[in-house]
């Protein structure tokens, strides 16, 4: 198998362990952040899915679905899971939440009535390099200009300020107060692993197509990494015992 099939496979696969990993402490602990937080792996999971679907061959359901969950939603509602976690007031992000729900509906009904331009797809290339349809380049890709597509830079942008900047600023908090470094490190590393795609996902809407599959592995994995050192309780040490009183003989 190609790179083009085994990254995206990883990715899932991460992306599952991960999930599950989520829900089950949401499961224990409650804390709508884990939920929103597991919904958005899974659809991370499900993009890469798509991704691997589609280096083997062709369907159009998938193609909407790698484009809806993995190109447009992920980043928004990873987003949404740290914006549950640091804003204290419930109404203001449950009131955000509203609003992702609402508009991650329109762009689903939207990309599902799309027409694809289907003759132009092979199993030989990264998906991300054939869905663009850029006339002033003169490249026809599976979707038009425009219209849904419109959909993705905002989701992106909402997605990656909230995770990272969230990340960034429970990262500082906690440094200032020189308290649970092991969190820390944790955020910084939710922080890198937030840009990973970020950064994957803008190169490949300039033509950069071939960075794409490895940012995503790299992303999950070094999120997932943060997670795990951000949760992870130190030992609370345990004072020595008092040394026995000298008797005089």
């Amino acid at each position: 198998m190609s790179l083009n099939t085994l990254l995206p496979l990883a990715s899932t696969i991460m992306s599952a362990v991960f999930a599950v990993l989520l829900l089950r402490r949401y499961a224990r602990r409650k804390g709508r952040h884990l939920l929103i937080w597991g919904v958005a792996l899974i659809m991370y999971g499900l993009g890469t899915f798509a991704e691997f679907y589609l280096s083997l061959g062709w369907n159009a359901t998938i193609f909407r679905l790698w484009y809806l969950c993995g190109a447009t939603l992920v980043a928004a509602w990873l987003g949404q899971g740290t914006i549950h976690l640091l804003v204290r007031r419930a109404h203001v992000a449950d009131s955000l939440l509203v609003i992702l729900t609402i508009v991650s509906v329109m762009a689903a009904v939207h990309l599902f009535t799309t027409p694809l331009n289907e003759s132009i797809f092979s199993a030989k290339l990264p998906v991300s390099h054939q869905y663009a349809t850029n006339s002033a380049k003169g490249m026809v890709g599976l979707m038009p200009e425009g219209g849904v597509r419109s959909y993705s830079f905002l989701f992106n942008i909402y997605g990656t300020v909230a995770l990272v900047g969230g990340a960034l600023y429970s990262a500082y908090i906690f440094w200032r107060k020189r308290i649970m470094p092991q969190r820390v490190l944790g955020n910084v590393f939710i922080a890198l692993g937030g840009l990973s795609p970020a950064l994957g996902g803008t190169l490949a809407r300039i033509g950069a197509t071939e960075f794409l599959y490895v940012s995503e592995l790299i992303g999950v994995i070094v999120i997932f990494i943060g997670f795990r050192l951000a949760t992870t309780q130190q030992p609370v040490p345990v004072p020595a015992a008092p040394a026995a009183r000298a008797t005089s003989a």
